[in-house]
């Protein structure tokens, strides 16, 4: 069962109801039901027992380098400051002025040289650590340490930043053990921003979600990606080739250790965590248009060359990793509402890379710029036939097995929730 959330109220009865009549429709082996992808209330529900309970990617460190430093960030409806205070410590405080109300920031990003946030609307002024410094006007009954910026757990791993708004957080444990030797593999830890893009997609956050966890689609609508990524073929054409990949990274000496999808409640406590392996074509060194190198290597293939291969790296239910040997890419699904997702890339390179140098923008985001505009267009598409009051879901194909897992995580997180409440209805 998912943990509950710092701020947000129990689920209304009249959302419960609409979540226990699609669970009743829901087919085993099956996609969802058109409920799921259509009811605001369920969208609700979505957002406060499976979404935010979980913890979520933002960003890399190098985002917040210098005391003063800060970046925004969604996260379902709430605003969420990045900070970097004059300890050096990075802080998630939510961007609500703890006046009346208002965002306090609407820039994306930037630097505070006196490291002070000042409320537009009546001039509180806040520091970097959330600490409220100055209330103008307020008489001596007011305390200014009882009206600090309200903040969220936060964890850096390997530089990348991870936040949650549970009040009691997934443990980490997992991600230790998966994430971060990954993540050092790639050299995160020395990485750096190279690019952001953010693409607005008219669909339901599962659906965009869904079309990641599979590559049933590749082939009919990514021809680019397919003719370089053995990971568009079926199972049993990938398994020479990945093998050949795992003895390369073998004789190599990379330390890339495969764990298979998490997405399950067997681990309760836990955030997901995964790490899976895949070879490109042969010929093809990196995602890129031309196949050949985009960026300078990172990590630890920095002086032992390329692998022939990338990997997946997923945490939790929203943050996906493309890793290459040259480059990573970080993607964040950012529900919007019931049909409108934000979907963000973040491109990361080797720090000491130069742009225009090292490094070509275009040349470094054009496979997976093309590609996702590729996946706004299919996505979009799904969300209209969904909305057909005809709409029958149909069985998962063998190929779609991630996503069938994905799903079937969140079908138990609002299993139990249904469960939780009418245990909790009977008590009384």
């Amino acid at each position: 069962m998912s943990k509950p959330l710092l701020f947000y109220p129990s689920a209304a009865a009249d959302a419960l109801t609409s979540l226990r009549n699609a669970l009743a429709e829901q087919q085993s082996g099956h996609a969802l039901p058109r409920a799921f992808y259509k009811d605001p209330q369920i969208f609700e529900l979505d957002m406060r027992h499976f979404l935010l309970a979980h913890w979520h990617c933002v960003g890399h460190s190098s985002m917040v380098a210098k005391p003063g430093d800060f970046f925004t960030v969604e996260l379902a409806s709430e605003s969420i400051l990045i900070t970097r205070d004059a300890d050096g410590q990075v802080r998630a405080l939510l961007n609500v002025c703890r006046h009346r109300g208002s965002r306090i920031c609407d820039e994306a990003h930037g630097h505070k040289a006196n490291g002070k946030f000042v409320c537009p609307y009546h001039g509180w002024t806040y520091d970097c650590s959330g600490q409220l410094l100055h209330a103008r006007g307020m008489d001596e009954s007011f305390h200014a340490a009882d009206h600090s910026l309200r903040q969220l757990a936060l964890h850096v791993e390997e530089g990348m930043i991870f936040i949650t708004l549970a009040r009691e957080p997934l443990g980490l444990e997992h991600l230790r053990q998966v994430f971060a030797p990954a993540a050092q593999v790639y050299g995160w830890s020395r990485a750096k921003v190279a690019a952001r893009k953010t693409y607005h997609i008219a669909a339901n956050w599962k659906l965009v979600e869904e079309n990641y966890q599979e590559c049933y689609h590749c082939t009919p609508a990514h021809q680019e990606y397919s003719k370089r990524h053995t990971y568009s073929r079926p199972e049993a054409l990938r398994q020479g080739p990945d093998q050949a990949l795992r003895a390369r990274r073998q004789a190599l000496g990379l330390n890339l250790q495969e764990h298979d999808f998490y997405y399950t409640a067997a681990h309760s406590g836990q955030e997901s965590a995964d790490c899976i392996a895949s070879a490109m074509v042969v010929g093809f060194q990196t995602g890129s248009a031309d196949g050949k190198a985009v960026a300078p290597l990172m990590g630890a293939f920095r002086g032992k060359g390329y692998d022939g291969g990338f990997s997946f790296i997923d945490l939790g239910p929203s943050s996906n990793f493309v890793a290459y040997p040259d480059y990573t890419l970080l993607y964040r699904t950012v529900p919007q509402t019931v049909d409108r997702t934000e979907f963000e890339l973040i491109w990361l390179v080797d720090q000491d890379a130069v742009e225009g140098v090292d490094y070509d923008l275009e040349r470094l985001t054009w496979m997976w710029d093309f590609t996702s505009l590729e996946d706004k267009r299919i996505i979009e598409v799904n969300q209209l036939g969904v909305n057909s009051a005809f709409f029958t879901p149909g069985p998962y194909a063998p190929m779609e097995s991630c996503a069938q897992l994905y799903i079937e995580w969140y079908l138990t997180a609002m299993r139990a929730l249904v469960d939780e409440r009418t245990a909790s209805d009977l008590a009384r």
